[in-house]
């Protein structure tokens, strides 16, 4: 059983796709960020950097004691080894895998949440700061548009680099992108919404959390964070 701490962001919504995808029994353990339950020590003990997701392997491939893994990224290659699915070992194609999961981890995942940031949640709006993530995530659209035209998913076949990405393109309105201008890509996200794993993750996610509202008091929490917050916040 996988004991996944879950809220209702790409990032968490990576790992229900995946858990969806190949049927592995999981478990949500809501962790609602907008009210600091990142926070709380139980989660800390398994995500030390106070971010979902986070998962628990109860039965892990080792029969030994429980694993825990946090970082969305390490999270999606444990249960791809764990199942043998969506991740390749030739070490060709595998390559290719992983070298789309980290673009995804290091580049498009970072710079859309500061797009996101500056264009929807910072109290003043600083044009600089909206017009270099606005257009870095531009860039980063034509780099995945470039690479999907010759080729129906980012490493040939559907993948952990594919689930890792599509949350984040998913949201291509709020990052001020136009789908129209990258026909490739456009392409591949109405492949991957249609597949019926993908829809089932995201009624999970419009069941679990019913009101995704950004308020003053949750500002504070998702956005006002330093080195003395995992030991100061109250939940």
């Amino acid at each position: 059983m996988i004991d996944l701490h879950y809220w209702t962001t790409p990032n968490g919504h990576k790992v229900t796709i995946f858990l969806e995808e190949t049927g592995l029994p999981y478990r949500i353990v809501p962790v609602n960020i907008s009210v600091g339950d990142q926070f709380k020590p139980e989660f800390l003990a398994i995500a030390p950097n106070n971010r979902i997701p986070a998962i628990v392997d109860t039965a892990p491939a080792d029969r030994g004691a429980p694993i825990s893994v946090f970082e969305s990224g390490a999270i999606l290659q444990y249960l791809a080894e764990k199942t043998g699915n969506f991740l390749p070992s030739d070490i060709r194609r595998r390559t290719e895998v992983m070298q789309w999961l980290f673009w995804q981890m290091g580049g498009l995942g970072p710079m859309a949440g500061q797009n996101h940031h500056f264009v929807q949640y910072a109290p003043e709006k600083l044009p600089y700061a909206i017009d270099r993530y606005v257009n870095e995530t531009s860039r980063l659209y034509g780099v995945l548009n470039q690479r999907l035209a010759d080729r129906e998913f980012m490493a040939g076949d559907y993948s952990i680099a594919d689930m890792a990405s599509y949350p984040w393109i998913v949201l291509h309105k709020r990052q001020q992108q136009n789908l129209d201008d990258f026909p490739y890509l456009k392409r591949w996200l109405e492949t991957i919404r249609a597949r019926p794993a993908v829809q089932r993750a995201y009624a999970l996610a419009e069941n679990i959390n019913t009101a995704p509202v950004v308020s003053e008091a949750s500002r504070k929490l998702l956005f006002g964070q330093s080195a003395t917050t995992p030991t100061g916040a109250k939940a």
